[in-house]
């Protein structure tokens, strides 16, 4: 594609060289680097690639697109900008024909609730008889295969490449996690989504290595609005007046509260053999009665946001219905299936307010005692140890602390901090830092009527130790520790 064609919707200064002249690709690594291509310089947190502008020409580019001077021989095309995330999007988009607009596009944003949300409304597309592309922390799923992406929100240039590839496939829509890193590093540019979905924010991402205040954590979330055409909010969220500042897009606003569109009439939990979940009704904009198989409020923000963008995409109520109250979203309040009297979830809960909503959502059921297996991850928001372990101190019978993902942090440094909170409280607890032997204490003490709760890794399929991914699936291993416990016996 001719190097005007790439930029033509940016606005641009021509340092050096031509513009019509044909490249290969667009490149922000110069690892993958081809021969004839445009380098975008991009400022990282750890490095401004601007530096690299050099190299990039001796591995094969042969234009550079940058914010800031770059020393390069003159035979090179030297594009300046003022935004050079923005360009590279731009440029993406360009380099993949606009995929975008070939497809139904849906994001959400939220400090909770992302991933499970993303993968109902596929399930509810799915089931109408539309393939849909998924992007998100698990990965990228385009139908039933998966690709690895490193963000929940991946760099603007796989974004439309997956794009590209989604519409190649056949599918008609794809829904995203649009993470406030991704909003904010602008790796969502490059067009606008048809539907955005903000379903809450809390304290959970402000760090020196993430948001630096709320105030810059709530704007981030709000971008979301400013780049969608319809937006489907959580109206009783407390700070959904500063999210809504500077949308630019038509506002459906769902949740209990009588003042919004959609409003939940009533809502009653749900337990049977191999099923834990919740039923609620809805009037308004929007009425029906939904059941979704998880626990607790926030499954009813996910599973009605999910439902209501569904149902502006068309699909029939019946199979929004039939769809929510089959699918099972993997590490989100999942039920491990053994034949013990005690029940074993395992949920991605990682700091304070996912594990209250998560013990909220699990006392609900009347268990006879609460045992939680708990672990914080390494190297990330150290606040969130201390107000997880005060949380589960008041609210679970047992705590065992344990390992989890510590990556190059002592686990027993990080479960100190846990027992801040936890000395807060008169809660009992007890520390088993191998993370197996801790689950096997767990279900060799539960009782009948127990819920024990896997909280922290989800999703994950690993831990993370100095650097090093080892397997661990907490699904197989509880399994493989129950027969153990029962040939023990």
């Amino acid at each position: 594609m001719k190097l005007s064609e790439l930029i033509s919707k940016l606005d641009y200064e021509v340092i050096s060289g031509s513009t019509d002249i044909e490249i290969s690709d667009v490149i922000y690594d110069t690892r993958r680097l081809v021969p004839d291509g445009a380098f975008v310089c991009i400022k990282g947190a750890k490095l401004d690639s601007h530096t690299l502008a050099g190299e990039a020409v001796e591995k094969g580019a042969i234009a550079i697109v940058c914010e800031d001077d770059v020393e390069v021989p003159d035979n090179v095309t030297v594009i300046k900008t003022n935004d050079t995330r923005t360009a590279l999007a731009e440029m993406a988009a360009a380099y993949y024909g606009y995929p975008a607009e070939k497809l139904v596009t849906i994001g959400v944003t939220g400090s909770k609730g992302k991933t499970t949300t993303t993968y109902m409304i596929k399930a509810i597309l799915e089931k109408a008889g539309y393939k849909t592309g998924l992007i998100g922390s698990i990965g990228a799923l385009i139908g039933d295969e998966k690709k690895k992406t490193i963000n929940t929100t991946p760099e603007s240039y796989e974004v439309q490449r997956l794009f590209s590839e989604m519409y190649d496939a056949g599918c008609k829509y794809v829904v995203m996690e649009a993470s406030s890193q991704g909003l904010m590093l602008r790796r969502t540019a490059g067009f606008v989504f048809d539907y955005g979905i903000f379903l809450n924010i809390s304290r959970d991402h402000i760090s020196p290595w993430e948001h630096k205040s709320l105030e810059e954590y709530l704007y981030c979330k709000s971008l979301l609005l400013r780049q969608c055409k319809v937006g489907i909010v959580n109206g009783d969220d407390p700070q959904i007046d500063k999210v809504l500042e500077g949308h630019t897009c038509d506002i459906v606003k769902f949740g209990f509260g009588d003042f919004n569109d959609i409003v939940v009439d009533s809502f009653e939990t749900v337990m049977k053999p191999g099923y834990m979940g919740v039923k609620y009704s809805t009037k308004g904009k929007y009425e029906d009665e939904i059941t979704v198989g998880s626990p607790g409020k926030f499954s009813i923000y996910d599973s009605l946001s999910a439902a209501c963008v569904c149902h502006m995409c068309g699909v029939d109520k019946s199979v929004i219905s039939t769809a929510l109250e089959e699918i099972e979203i993997r590490g989100r309040a999942e039920r491990v299936k053994i034949d013990a009297p005690f029940t074993v979830l395992l949920d991605f809960a990682h700091n304070g307010i996912g594990v209250q909503n998560l013990i909220s959502a699990v006392k609900a059921y009347n268990p006879n005692r609460i045992i939680a297996v708990f672990g914080s991850d390494g190297n990330r928001t150290k606040i969130r140890r201390a107000d997880a372990g005060e949380i589960l101190g008041n609210m679970a019978d047992f705590t065992i602390l344990t390992s989890n993902c510590p990556r190059f942090e002592k686990v027993e440094d990080i479960n100190n901090e846990i027992k801040v909170g936890l000395d807060r409280t008169t809660g009992k607890y007890t520390e088993i830092v191998d993370r197996r032997t801790a689950i096997k204490h767990a279900m060799k003490m539960a009782e009948d009527g127990d819920i024990i709760l896997l909280i922290g890794k989800g999703h994950w399929d690993y831990e993370e130790i100095n650097g090093v991914k080892y397997p661990f699936d907490e699904r197989v291993v509880v399994k493989e520790l129950w027969e153990e416990i029962k040939n023990e016996k």
